[in-house]
C-alpha cells in the first residue's frame, strides 16, 4: 500500500542494501516477487507464473505478508523461524521439489524497507514492477477499490478530490482494509515508489515492465521475465488479459461480502481474507462452505460491466500537472521517454 516517502530522493543513485545472507530453506531455492503498481498487468504475470511447472505459487495471490510484518529487527536465525512458519508454511505448503517460489502482494512497491530483510534469506531474490501511465492507472485502481467494498465513492473525480480530507483521517470508508490505498495522489507516484524501491532492493534485482509493452507484446514480455527469473519457456500460448474492471449492481451488497463487519469474517469473509489472519481460518466446515458459496452465487449475481472511464478534462488537467515531474523521474530511471503519457 502507498506509503508516503517525504524524504527526497536521486531516481539515478542505485546502491547495493548491505545484506548478510541467511540459509536458504532447501524447499524454496530462490524467491520470486510480482510487487505493483496496481492495475497494471501484475494479475496477469501472476497467472502466468502460477502455471508454470519450476514455480511454486501462494495459495493466494496476494499474501501481503512483508507489508503486515516488520521483520528488520529480528536477527538471522529468528528471521528464518518467523519466515518459515508464518509465510511459507502458512502460504506455499506445496513448495518442495520447486525451485522457486513466487507472490504477486502489489503493496510492496510502496514499503522497500520492510522487503529487504527476503535478502537475508534469498540473495538472489527477483522483483518484478509493473508501470503504466497515472491518468489509466488510478482511475481503474479506483474502480477496483470500489468493486473490492474498500471505496465507497463511485465517481472518481469525487474520491480523487477526497484525498486530502483522507489523509488527514476523515470520510474514510468503514471496514477499508487500508486507508493508505485511497490516497490517490501519493499511489500514482510511480517514479519517486520505483526509484526507492531499486535503491533499496537493487536495479539487478528488478524486472520492470511498462504496460505499454504488455499491451502491444505480452508473449514477449513473459519471455523477458522468464529469462529474468532464470526459468525455462513454458510454451505459453495464451496471454489473454486477466482481471478487467467489473461494476456492480449493489455498492452495499458489495463492500457487505467483500469487506464483512468483525462479527461476520469468519462466515463472510474469503479463505484469503481469513489465512491472513490465521492459518487454520483457511480450513472451513460443511456449513461455512455452504454460506461461502451462496457468498460467490450473490457476488456473481451482483457483477456488472464496469462504466467505461470518462475524465474531464480538468481533471486530466490536474493530474496531467501533478504527476509531470514524476513521470520525467520515471522516464530517467528507464531510459526511455515516457512524456507520451501526459499527452493532450
Amino acid at each position: 500500500m502507498p506509503v508516503r516517502v517525504e524524504a527526497g530522493m536521486a531516481c539515478r543513485v542505485v546502491t547495493k542494501p548491505e545484506i548478510v545472507p541467511g540459509r536458504v530453506s532447501a524447499e524454496a531455492p530462490n524467491a520470486a516477487f510480482i510487487v505493483g503498481a496496481p492495475r497494471c498487468g501484475t494479475t496477469s504475470f501472476a497467472r502466468y507464473l502460477k502455471r508454470h511447472p519450476q514455480v511454486s505459487f501462494s495459495i493466494i495471490k496476494e499474501p501481503h505478508f512483508f507489508a503486515l510484518q516488520d521483520l528488520r529487527g529480528l536477527d538471522d536465525e529468528r528471521l528464518e523461524e518467523v519466515v518459515t512458519r508464518d509465510y511459507l508454511d502458512r502460504y506455499f505448503p506445496d513448495r518442495a521439489g520447486f525451485p522457486m517460489i513466487a507472490e504477486g502482494s502489489v503493496t510492496s512497491l510502496y514499503i522497500p524497507d520492510r522487503v529487504a530483510p527476503v535478502l537475508k534469506l534469498w540473495p538472489d531474490a527477483r522483483f518484478v514492477i509493473s508501470v503504466r501511465s497515472p491518468l489509466e492507472m488510478i482511475p481503474s485502481l479506483h474502480q477496483r477499490l470500489f468493486y473490492n467494498g474498500d471505496e465507497d465513492v463511485r465517481d472518481f473525480a469525487r474520491a480523487w478530490a477526497l484525498v486530502p480530507e483522507r489523509r488527514q483521517g476523515r470520510k474514510i470508508p468503514r471496514r477499508t482494509a487500508d486507508p493508505r490505498w485511497l490516497d490517490y495522489w501519493e499511489s500514482g507516484m510511480l517514479g519517486k515508489h520505483v526509484g526507492e524501491f531499486v535503491r533499496v532492493l537493487g536495479r539487478e534485482r528488478t524486472f520492470i515492465s511498462v504496460f505499454d509493452d504488455y499491451v502491444a507484446d505480452p508473449a514477449g514480455q513473459y519471455r523477458k521475465l522468464l529469462d529474468f527469473l532464470g526459468l525455462d519457456d513454458d510454451g505459453r500460448t495464451d496471454f489473454s488479459r486477466h482481471r478487467e474492471s467489473r461494476g456492480v449492481k449493489s455498492a452495499f451488497l458489495q463492500r457487505l461480502l467483500q469487506r464483512p463487519p468483525k462479527a461476520a469474517v469468519s462466515m463472510l469473509a474469503r479463505d484469503g481474507q481469513k489465512l491472513r489472519v490465521d492459518a487454520k481460518r483457511g480450513e472451513v466446515g460443511g456449513a461455512a462452505r455452504a454460506v461461502l458459496s451462496l457468498r460467490k452465487r450473490v457476488l456473481n449475481w451482483n457483477k456488472t460491466d464496469a462504466p467505461k472511464i470518462v475524465l474531464p478534462e480538468a481533471l486530466k488537467d490536474e493530474m496531467r500537472a501533478m504527476y509531470r515531474d514524476d513521470v520525467a523521474k520515471l522516464s530517467e530511471l528507464l531510459g526511455r521517454d515516457l512524456s507520451h503519457w501526459l499527452k493532450r
